[in-house]
């Protein structure tokens, strides 16, 4: 049975080498999450150290799906905003690793998100992701509303230009 929980900043930093091999994993399978391949731990290492810090700054809620102890997924909500933005939030980086895809780790981290955004005081949420991503089709089945493409957003991970697909969901 996993695990889905919210990590403070030192369980962050103490989890930084299973988060790297998630984000490394995903990015090699295709993922265009801000990375381009190849990715290795390393380069994964700043980047979650700069996540810790904004979970210590209380400006990123990071939480982690754990299978027997170790993480095999994580999801973020920016929760710092603009102050004519107090009660949005941006969800960033839903990422399960493949060996521990098909368990609904996706859905159970995206609804603990959408809680603790809530708890927080966040009435809605938006989110950006590859359009014709597998990602791309887990929004909708969890309520959330498309918005629209911008095409040649972004590079996918191997090179090459991708659009990207804008969703909201209201949380409270």
């Amino acid at each position: 049975m996993p695990t889905i929980r919210r990590l403070s900043a030192a369980e962050a930093r103490a989890a930084i080498p299973d988060l790297c091999e998630v984000l490394a994993d995903c990015v090699n399978g295709g993922a265009s999450v801000g990375f381009m391949q190849p990715y290795t731990l390393a380069d994964a290492e700043p980047y979650w150290r700069s996540v810790a810090e904004a979970v210590a700054d209380d400006a990123t809620l990071l939480l982690v799906a754990e299978v027997d102890g170790k993480i095999v997924g994580t999801v973020q909500v920016g929760a710092a905003q603009m102050p004519n933005q107090p009660h949005r939030g941006d969800l960033k980086k839903l990422l399960v690793h493949r060996s521990a895809r098909g368990r609904g780790l996706a859905r159970l981290l995206m609804e603990m998100a959408e809680q603790e955004a809530a708890r927080r005081g966040k009435t809605i949420l938006v989110l950006d992701t590859a359009t014709g991503s597998d990602a791309e089709a887990i929004y909708p089945r969890l309520g959330w509303e498309r918005v629209g493409v911008i095409p040649d957003y972004a590079l996918w991970p191997e090179g090459g230009l991708c659009a990207t697909t804008f969703f909201y969901k209201r949380v409270a």
